[in-house]
């Protein structure tokens, strides 16, 4: 399969001027993806706090560096507005680390991993759900590098902003399919017997 990146903009923001800035550009717009990314932990043990938030719009990606600024009050407002439509994959998991960083109410998140079962899909990781619905790839090399480290690298931009903006690409065109009634669930037996 092909591999997918994300072709927009892609800034980093490290501190609440900044952030305030990114969330007044981003709550004008109509629909926005949302991922987190943790320093992974390779023992058993207490795991590291969420390192990095990530929301795009159809063509930009704010990395938000939570180690750097923390869970700023622009952010609490983004994270607990009720108007724009948000979407994420396993969001109640990312949430539950977002309320390690401080208190606030969640505002409203579409979870695709809770629809995706209206159209028969079982594999729900974000990159097999990818696949199925655009028959592209989602590369995971960058996800379990280091996101506390001083300076991203131009590798891990691009795989997170990718992750935000795929769970966009995948909620519209899965809203669309429903809208015209035009998808087909197509069972693994199925393809076995081809």
């Amino acid at each position: 399969m092909p591999r997918v990146l994300f072709e927009g903009r892609i800034i980093v923001v490290q501190s609440e001027a900044e952030a305030s800035k990114a969330v007044d550009y981003l709550l004008a717009q109509p629909l926005l993806g949302f991922d987190t990314e943790t320093r992974p932990t390779f023992r058993p043990g207490p795991m590291n706090m969420v390192a990095l938030l990530q929301v795009a719009s159809a063509d930009t990606c704010f990395l938000f560096r939570l180690n750097h600024m923390g869970l700023t009050p622009s952010l609490i407002r983004l994270l607990s507005d009720k108007q724009v439509r948000k979407v994420a994959l396993s969001w109640r998991d990312d949430t539950q680390q977002l309320h390690r960083l401080g208190d606030f109410e969640m505002g409203e998140f579409f979870d695709l991993q809770t629809h995706v079962g209206e159209f028969g899909i079982e594999d729900r990781s974000l990159q097999k759900l990818y696949a199925n619905v655009f028959g592209q790839r989602i590369s995971k090399g960058q996800q379990l590098s280091n996101w506390e480290a001083e300076n991203l690298t131009n590798a891990q931009k691009l795989y997170a902003a990718t992750d935000a903006w795929a769970c966009l690409r995948i909620y519209e065109e899965l809203e669309q399919l429903k809208r015209d009634n035009n998808w087909e669930l197509i069972k693994d037996e199925e393809l076995v017997s081809e």
